[in-house]
C-alpha cells in the first residue's frame, strides 16, 4: 500500500469506528516506514476531527463519538511508542481539563490527543474540575503545559478563577498556560493572562511543544 493510502484509511477507520482497521493500518504503517507523527496527526486525529464536527453539526452522535475515539486509540496504542519526542529528551508534562461548571470534554481530549501525540505526559483532570485542583496537580506533577477549556460563556470566569490559583501558589513563571473553547477569544486570554489560545487541537499542540521548549529545565527545583 502507498503512504497516502494508509494514512487515508486510518481517517476512515476512525470515522468509521473500526478498531481492528485503525490497528491494522497503524502497524501497515510502522512497516513501511511512515513517519508515525504523520499516521497519528494526518491519519487518525484527522478522522477525530471529522467526527468531532459531525458531531458539533449533529450529523454523529455520542455512540458514533465513542466508537470513533476507540479505533483511534487503538491505532495510537500502536504508533505513540515510536514518535522520537523532540527537545532535550525530558518528558514534558500537560495539566488539561475543562474548567468548573463545564461538562463537555470532546474538544478537550482531542487537545490531549494531540499532546499525546507530540510527546505530552497528559495528566487529564476531566471535565468540571474544581478551580484550586489545576495549581494542585500543576505542582504536584511539576507541569510544563496548563491548558483548560470551556464551551460555556457562563464557566470562562472560572479561567480568571484558575489563573488567580496558580498565580497565589507561586509557580505561574513554572509553566505556560493554554486556553481553548468555543467563546474563548485571543483578547479574553490576553485579559486573564494566558499565554495562549488555539482554535485547533494540532496547532495547540505545535505551540505547546514550543512554549515547553522555553521553559529552564531547572525551574521546579
Amino acid at each position: 500500500m502507498e503512504e497516502n493510502e494508509i494514512i487515508n484509511g486510518l481517517t476512515d477507520a476512525v470515522v468509521n469506528g473500526k478498531k481492528d482497521q485503525a490497528v491494522e493500518l497503524a502497524q501497515k504503517a510502522l512497516d513501511e516506514g511512515i513517519d508515525p507523527y504523520i499516521a497519528v496527526i494526518n491519519g487518525l486525529a484527522k478522522g477525530m476531527e471529522i467526527m468531532s464536527e459531525k458531531y458539533e453539526n449533529k450529523q454523529a452522535f455520542m455512540p458514533h463519538l465513542l466508537m470513533a475515539s476507540n479505533a483511534m486509540y487503538g491505532g495510537m496504542d500502536v504508533l505513540i511508542p515510536h514518535i522520537k519526542s523532540e527537545g532535550d529528551g525530558a518528558r514534558k508534562v500537560l495539566v488539561i481539563g475543562s474548567v468548573e461548571g463545564d461538562v463537555h470534554d470532546i474538544g478537550k481530549n482531542l487537545v490531549k490527543t494531540m499532546m499525546s501525540a507530540v510527546g505530552f505526559e497528559a495528566i487529564d483532570l476531566g471535565k468540571d474540575v474544581p478551580v484550586e485542583q489545576f495549581a494542585e496537580a500543576a505542582a504536584e506533577h511539576k507541569a510544563d503545559i496548563v491548558s483548560m477549556s470551556t464551551l460555556m460563556t457562563s464557566t470562562m470566569d472560572n479561567m480568571q478563577r484558575v489563573m488567580d490559583s496558580i498565580q497565589s501558589k507561586g509557580i505561574r513563571d513554572n509553566l505556560k498556560v493554554i486556553i481553548g473553547g468555543a467563546p474563548i477569544t485571543a483578547d479574553f486570554a490576553d485579559e486573564i493572562g494566558a499565554d495562549a489560545t488555539k482554535t485547533d487541537a494540532m496547532e495547540a499542540a505545535r505551540w505547546a511543544q514550543e512554549a515547553a521548549a522555553s521553559l529552564a529545565p531547572e525551574r521546579w527545583g
